[in-house]
């Protein structure tokens, strides 16, 4: 399973999603232009010390990724107004969960590049939840779905990580 951020513009959210990664151990992609240099301050404050746990690549357009990293992978767009609702979708290991820029969301010929769309249930006035936090439903959720998370047993050592 890969985390794809598309065209990221805020650095602590990127960051967070970072720490997410090395977490959960995902991999995670960022697709270019980013709205920030990987050496931004917010950027490496928001992952604390877990840089090194995670395994990020920069690619410099979505076709790059999809070629090599991805081109085993299904693409999932996530999106806050289509899409099958997150605790109904038939997620795999195999799955890209691809994000859009925290402004605008995924724009609509990445969304024509896929026919999976999840998206999360929001009640109320909301229109979106946060970049950072939405991945974090995304993950955990596909990773609960496909049984990922039952090989984590949520304990570690000193020896394994800070």
């Amino acid at each position: 399973m890969h985390v794809v951020l598309f065209e990221p513009e805020i650095p602590p959210n990127t960051g967070n999603v970072a720490r997410l990664c090395a977490a959960m151990n995902v991999d995670l992609h960022l697709i270019e232009p980013l709205g920030f240099r990987l050496e931004d301050r917010y950027l490496k404050r928001a992952g604390l010390d877990y840089w090194p746990y995670v395994r990020i690549s920069v690619w410099p357009a979505l076709a790059a990724y999809l070629d090599t990293a991805g081109k085993d992978k299904r693409l999932v767009a996530s999106s806050s107004n289509s899409g099958e609702a997150v605790h109904r979708f038939s997620f795999t290991r195999d799955d890209s969960l691809i994000l859009g820029p925290e402004t605008r969301g995924l724009p609509h010929h990445v969304l024509e590049a896929t026919p999976l769309r999840v998206r999360i249930p929001i009640c109320g006035k909301v229109r979106s939840l946060n970049m950072s936090t939405a991945a974090g439903i995304l993950l955990v959720q596909a990773m609960a779905r496909t049984g990922l998370l039952d090989t984590m047993d949520g304990r570690h050592t000193s020896a394994e990580s800070p």
